[in-house]
């Protein structure tokens, strides 16, 4: 079942006198239960692809079909209603709120979409769990390492069990040992059945998925699958559907 089909986008900004052509007729598609990395140098579009993916942008010429439906022209509202319910966010500055504990953090799309109160608590509490995090709930995020911070954005990201995971750097502020550790966690939540959506400029954390699309000049370069993926406990093993 294809989650995402996106055919022939552009996606052009006009800059003062300028177009900038960011991307040109991309066409690609994803299936559910897919790990995909998105790489590509600065400059190469990977960034309004990732916007266009999450319904943060829409294209200025093409179709994007996410679960089947037409997204392509939606209102901002509808573009919204779509993120909140069908897409978890991971950033690389995990933008938390500094005031706020890592429960209050985790049920924030939760309460945008008017789930009741003690059912809302009750699932950001055991997605805390379900990233390891069941005994700091009630930390802030300024009493928290940065790993545990990512750990919360990517509880928060499952807690409305979205379609698609779409993570941007999501190592980029972590040292190479906590940034494995979330790779570990991110091949575990893969291997529960989630469609994982990963955005890079790191060789090493792309071959950690199982399909690299790779961008150059609003255009995909190359798409392939990951013939020896890297699997977090230190092995190296063939990727099989």
């Amino acid at each position: 079942m294809n989650i995402i089909n996106i055919e022939h986008i552009a996606k052009i900004y006009q800059v003062g006198s300028e177009r900038v052509h960011a991307l040109h007729d991309v066409s690609l598609t994803i299936n559910k239960n897919e790990y995909v990395a998105i790489m590509g140098p600065s400059g190469s579009g990977k960034s309004t692809l990732m916007n266009m993916l999450g319904c943060l942008d829409t294209p200025t010429h093409g179709k994007y079909e996410f679960k089947g439906v037409d997204v392509s022209n939606m209102t901002d509202n509808e573009l919204a209603k779509v993120r909140n319910k069908e897409i978890g966010f991971v950033f690389q500055t995990f933008n938390l709120l500094p005031r706020s504990d890592s429960l209050h953090n985790v049920e924030l799309p939760l309460i945008y979409a008017g789930v009741p109160s003690n059912e809302r608590k009750e699932r950001a509490r055991q997605a805390l769990i379900n990233v390891g995090l069941g005994d700091r709930v009630h930390h802030k995020p300024n009493e928290l390492s940065g790993g545990q911070r990512q750990r919360v954005a990517i509880a928060r990201a499952l807690v409305t069990n979205p379609a698609i995971i779409l993570a941007d750097e999501p190592t980029g502020n972590l040292d190479s040992k906590t940034g494995e550790d979330i790779m570990t966690l991110f091949n575990e939540i893969y291997l529960q059945g989630n469609t994982i959506i990963l955005v890079t400029h790191e060789e090493y954390i792309a071959e950690h998925a199982a399909r690299i699309i790779r961008l150059r000049d609003g255009l995909i370069e190359k798409d392939e699958e990951v013939k020896n993926r890297y699997i977090p406990n230190g092995q190296k093993l063939s990727f099989q559907q």
